[in-house]
């Protein structure tokens, strides 16, 4: 079974955007972090407490966004996914 990611709760997560990076000011770790495309789209996919598989993560994203090939792009979700798993930024659901 694929694992499902997920945020603690939307507001966790404070974004501002600097030309093409975003900070993302994590408010229970205090951490900022600089990201740039696609994290803080997969960010907002989870913004409604829902928690999505990769594989569900990128479809919502090809609903807003040309991700590019499939098969490329969903080891890249899963790659992201995993990088803000470590940071506390998102969770295994």
């Amino acid at each position: 079974m694929p694992a499902r990611y997920c945020q603690d709760s939307p507001d966790a997560i404070l974004c501002c955007a600097l030309e093409d990076m975003v900070l993302l000011y994590h408010r229970p770790s205090g951490q900022t972090n600089m990201t740039i495309s696609p994290v803080p789209e997969i960010l907002a996919t989870l913004d409604d407490g829902a928690a999505l598989t990769a594989d569900e993560i990128l479809g919502q994203l090809a609903l807003r966004y040309d991700p590019g090939e499939p098969g490329e792009a969903l080891p890249l979700v899963e790659a992201h996914l995993a990088e803000l798993a470590a940071l506390g930024l998102v969770r295994i659901a």
